[in-house]
């Protein structure tokens, strides 16, 4: 989440409007995130219930037009199999989007919880179950949509940095251009596949305790290898903040998950590999946007060689920690 784009109040104040949730009270950035503006919206609410707060959300990079009813569609699905995450708020219309100063906006329901920081093996074992059933919930989604950022895409994205511009963020960067294209030979097609969020990083989940309130951010959820979404969140929570790996809380995702839903011979037999390629895609995409995002935007740029670093760890040790 960031912000882009800038709206006065009279434009925030006219655009709440259209919803039927009462008049807006505040409104702030938030400045977390690379792909869209966000703002924290309260407003007086309806009814007896008091204020209420709703996440506005305005769609500027990576986001296609045509992608939005299934995003906001899975959301609506998702939350009415009792999964923990936030419904689309719908206009006075009943349209789930809204389209203002030429750029796509949704207001979407507010959930209670903080994103851990230093996540405990309890949450980790949490989310890995809640990955699991939102992965089945999904399943009759009538929906589907391509992962526009597979391993193939991955490798095109570090293409087109051109190493030259990589090495100005770090020497080593460039020489992760030969791994991104091993990782798109990858066949991940064969595998089980369901609806995935494909970005389960801490900040995407919302906790109180050891209880998952809200999975959020679904801005990249696509069908594909539920193999690969669980790949991506053993590399994005089982890392400390000095980038070490921990064990326990790599046990912990993987004994969660499987509690749910089991893993076939297959899927466990590539998900060393399948891990590999999902630090790679983390890799291109926070070059690209350290390359790309303005100075002036809202927005804290990711350190791409974060993920170089874990990248390495699954290519010595993957076969071990995941086999």
């Amino acid at each position: 989440m960031a912000v882009y784009t800038h709206l006065g109040a009279e434009a925030l104040g006219d655009l709440i409007a259209h919803y039927d949730v009462g008049a807006l009270i505040s409104a702030k950035g938030i400045a977390e995130g690379v792909s869209n503006s966000n703002w924290l919206i309260e407003t007086t609410g309806t009814g007896d219930g008091g204020p209420q707060r709703f996440i506005l959300t305005m769609y500027e990079r990576r986001i296609d037009l045509a992608d939005l009813p299934y995003f906001l569609g899975l959301l609506d699905h998702l939350a009415a199999k009792g999964c923990p995450v936030p419904r689309t708020i719908h206009d006075s219309t009943g349209a789930s989007f809204r389209m203002e100063g030429g750029k796509a906006v949704a207001l979407i329901e507010f959930l209670p919880g903080i994103s851990p920081t230093r996540p405990t093996p309890a949450q980790a074992r949490a989310v890995g179950e809640v990955l699991a059933r939102m992965h089945l919930a999904g399943r009759d989604f009538p929906l589907s949509r391509p992962n526009g950022m597979g391993f193939a895409a991955n490798a095109a994205t570090l293409e087109s940095c051109r190493p030259a511009r990589l090495a100005t963020i770090h020497a080593d960067l460039p020489a992760m251009l030969a791994p991104a294209h091993a990782a798109a030979a990858l066949d991940l097609d064969s595998l089980p596949q369901a609806q995935i969020h494909s970005d389960l990083f801490p900040d995407n989940v919302l906790m109180l305790g050891n209880r998952v309130t809200g999975l959020i951010d679904f801005y990249f959820a696509c069908t594909g290898a539920m193999a690969l979404d669980l790949a991506v969140t053993h590399a994005a929570w089982c890392f400390d903040e000095t980038n070490a790996y921990r064990p326990d809380l790599g046990d912990a995702v993987i004994t969660g998950y499987t509690s749910v839903r089991a893993l076939e011979p297959a899927e466990r037999a590539l998900l060393p590999e399948i891990a590999k390629g999902a630090c790679l895609r983390f890799v291109a995409s926070r070059a690209e946007d350290w390359l790309d995002t303005p100075d002036d935007a809202l927005v804290t740029r990711k350190d791409p060689m974060q993920f170089v670093r874990r990248w390495q760890f699954y290519a010595a040790e993957g076969a071990r920690v995941l086999a």
